[in-house]
């Protein structure tokens, strides 16, 4: 398990575990993170290895059955990070491996549209041509993104911001929930290249009834207008943002917005009865915590 302290990746370490998995979680050395701690209390294998090294990344692959990726960054993690740890895995002769993507569907999306999609998208083009058997998880977004990073739900001013269509079907799934089915997928040797989940399938207008129930007060809709205006948007923070080096500027979450709005990385079949004994979180839940 690579990624094992962040929060997705914390949690599918514990979904593992709880499944009765033997989990190596593999961090960096010097590493004083408390889910270090945390993860061999548990009673994960914590190692300690140089990412930057394919030799020790293979010795500490070695004897496992599927190599998970949770890790987060840029170029220099999503695609050279992630390449160092599949050529360990096939060197060690690990049969699956699962990369970081938990994500809207990329594979439909244009380049260009979403810089951290365009790097997971280069790096799958990869682990294709690989000989290993890879499983992929989408999710769309994560729901918990709705009680306050994502500016869709706007609690203050009891509005829904949209973009486009109020109708357009879009996919949440919880970090919970996600976790929970890529612990699922780590451990079935048949799982497909690519599994598709979503806790809940929502428009705009549904959205908005879920935070009504969820409040109590009622809520309206705020057209900000058609999806293109977002696009202009873009393209303005973009020219007005020195360069930089964050994973998740403003104008990435509203890439992926956009995304979802203009509906081309719907996800399509939905997998989530594969494991059936997994609960799907809906958004109505997850709004209901916002404080």
């Amino acid at each position: 398990m690579a990624g094992a302290t962040g929060d997705l990746g914390f949690r599918i370490a514990q979904a593992l575990l709880r499944r009765g998995a033997v989990v190596r979680a593999l961090v960096r050395p010097g590493s004083i993170k408390p889910e270090v701690a945390q993860l061999r209390g548990l009673g994960a294998e914590v190692v300690d290895v140089d990412f930057n090294s394919v030799i020790a990344l293979t010795q500490a692959c070695s004897g496992a059955a599927c190599v998970v990726s949770a890790l987060s960054g840029l170029r220099d993690v999503i695609v050279d990070g992630q390449k160092r740890l599949l050529d360990a895995a096939v060197v060690a002769g690990v049969p699956r491996f699962i990369p970081s993507d938990y994500s809207i569907d990329y594979t439909k999306l244009p380049n260009g549209s979403n810089r951290n999609l365009d790097l997971r998208r280069e790096f799958n083009q990869r682990l294709d041509h690989a000989p290993i058997q890879a499983t992929s998880v989408l999710n769309g977004m994560f729901t918990d993104l709705l009680t306050g990073q994502a500016p869709v739900v706007l609690f203050g001013l009891k509005r829904v911001m949209y973009y486009g269509s109020a109708d357009q079907p879009m996919d949440f799934t919880t970090t919970a929930n996600t976790a929970e089915f890529t612990a699922a997928a780590a451990l079935d040797p048949t799982a497909p290249r690519y599994l598709r989940v979503a806790g809940e399938v929502a428009s705009v207008r549904g959205l908005q009834q879920a935070a009504s129930q969820a409040t109590g007060e009622p809520f309206k809709l705020l057209r900000v207008g058609p999806v293109s205006v977002l696009g202009g948007l873009i393209k303005v923070t973009r020219a007005l943002m020195p360069t930089t080096d964050e994973v998740f500027p403003p104008w990435q979450g509203m890439q992926y917005l956009h995304n979802m709005f203009m509906g081309l990385p719907k996800l399509v079949p939905l997998d989530n009865a594969r494991y059936p004994d997994i609960r799907w979180t809906s958004v109505r839940e997850v709004l209901a915590t916002k404080k």
